[in-house]
This record gives C-alpha cells, structure tokens and sequence, in this order.
C-alpha cells in the first residue's frame, strides 16, 4: 500500500507541474517583443533566487559538503534544467509560430523514452507504445484545432530547432533528475540549480544585454516574470523533480502530454474560450493514452 499511495503522490505531482507549464509557451510569447530571450531567463531566474533563498539557503549551507561532492552532477543538471532549457523556449518564441513551439514540445517524451532505453536499459512495452501513439495522436488533434491538414502547410524556422534542442535538454535533465545520488535531498537539489543555472547564465546575459539598447519592464512584464519565477520555476521544478524520482523519467514524460490540455482549460477559464467537440475528444485521446502507456 505504502507503494502504490507513492506512485499515486508522484503521479499528482507530474500533473501539477504540467498543469503550470502550460502557461510557460503562452507568456513566452506574450514577453517576445518586450524582453530578450536570455534577459528573460535571466529575470526568471533571479526573481526564482529571491523567492526561494530565504527557505534554501540554511539547507544548502547544511549541505554544502554534499553539494561539492557532486559539483559537477549538479553543475550539469542546472546548466540543462535550468540555464538552457528555458531560454531555448524563449529563443525559439522570437521566430517559431505556437503551433510549432507545441508539435515540436511533444518530442520531449519520445526523447525520454529514447534516452532511458539507451542508458537505463528502461523497458518498452507494447501499451507504451501504444500509449504513446494515442497520447500524441491526441495532442496534434487538439493543437492543430482537428485541422490536420494544417501540419502539410507547415513551415520551419530558426526556432524550431531551438525548440527541438530544447525537447532533447529536458529529455537529458529528466534523466539525470531520475539517477539522482541518494545523499542529495530534494530541497538541495533545487537550490543549487537555481544557484548554479543562474551563476552559468551570467556571461549569456551580459553578452546578450550588451547589444541591446531598451527593455520594455512595464508592471505587467514584471508580472509575468515573477509568475514565471514562482510557477513554471519554483513549483513546478520542485513537483517534476520528485515526481521523476518516485515515478520515473519516461512515465513523468508521458504525464506531460497533458500540457496542452491543461493549457485548453485554461484557456476556457480565465480567456472564456469555447470548448468544442474537437477539446473534449482530443483530451479523452490524451488521458487513455497517458493511462495506458503508464498503467504497468
């Protein structure tokens, strides 16, 4: 029992970090004319410090022999969690359309499942392959409205393989998120990302501010940006990072192809948007094959 009501505790918490991420496409897009993209990442991350330090900073000095052990552990999941993967998406919002940034978002889990296979010796089963095809099946149906036609007139961008890169860094992260070392506690895991991922951001932020001339910070970016400290950062991170550990990377991976369904509620919720026919039988495709692929 202790079993089962841990995978259903790792299960809730995939959910929710999904259900936060899927806010992070829209605001990035929304922010793309305002604030440069390594700016934004950088913003982001100090606003996410200034939140989390005044809880973190006892633990990880109680930590700190631990934290240096594992420095380049750490060093390398912060640099793909926290100082890439972020800013890709806000580099990819400049010139990809929101269509592509979310097709191309849905190879994160087949990444996943690829990696685990390869490093992990991590089964695949024929109902996650199933569940897979059925989950993704069900996102491009929702994205693209049921006009499926709409993916033959695509077109691609500088972007989109920023966007690609950026599926294939969280794939890598959740991986290395799952092998954590043991001695490494949740709440030091997450402080020194933040840490780290924003110390390794510096040199980009300063080359990139240097060759910018105004930023827009009117009271809705700085909105935004602490909503994307505190929700697509700090929660969220916190809520995956156990969810991986209980759950694993590739069944985590899977529970995020509820993103764009999260990000349809919401969009009814607080935009009053319709929901249609096309909604609720794209989310029944999305939730069968999450259930299916992760049921084992």
């Amino acid at each position: 029992m202790v079993r089962k009501s841990s995978f259903v505790a790792g299960y809730l918490l995939a959910f929710a970090a999904s259900a936060v991420w899927s806010g992070n496409f829209i605001v990035a897009r929304g922010l793309s004319n305002s604030v440069p993209p390594v700016t934004l990442a950088f913003l982001r991350g100090t606003a996410a410090l200034i939140v989390l330090l005044p809880f973190a900073i006892r633990p990880f000095c109680r930590d700190i022999k631990i934290v240096r052990k594992h420095l380049g552990y750490l060093s390398l999941t912060a640099f793909l969690g926290v100082s890439l993967c972020h800013t890709f998406v806000y580099i990819a919002a400049h010139t990809s359309r929101a269509l592509n940034l979310s097709l191309i978002g849905l190879g994160s889990p087949i990444f996943v499942v690829i990696i685990a296979r390869l490093f992990l010796h991590d089964t695949l089963t024929l109902s996650r392959i199933a569940g897979l095809a059925v989950a993704i099946s069900g996102a491009v149906l929702l994205i693209t409205g049921g006009q499926i036609q709409r993916l033959t007139s695509l077109t691609f961008s500088e972007g989109d393989l920023w966007m690609l890169a950026q599926s294939v860094m969280f794939a890598l992260y959740s991986i290395l998120v799952q092998i954590k070392p043991a001695e490494i506690s949740q709440g030091t895991l997450l402080s020194s990302m933040f840490i780290l991922g924003w110390i390794l951001l510096i040199p980009w932020f300063v080359w990139e501010i240097s060759g910018v001339n105004t930023i827009s910070l009117s009271s809705t970016t700085l909105a935004a940006i602490v909503y994307l400290a505190v929700g697509p950062s700090l929660v969220a991170y916190l809520c995956w990072n156990r969810a991986v550990k209980v759950i694993g990377s590739v069944r985590a991976g899977f529970v995020s192809y509820l993103i764009p369904l999260f990000a349809g509620i919401e969009a009814y919720l607080l935009l009053n948007e319709p929901v249609e026919w096309i909604h609720v039988l794209s989310g029944a495709l999305i939730l069968i094959g999450v259930f299916v692929a992760t049921r084992e």
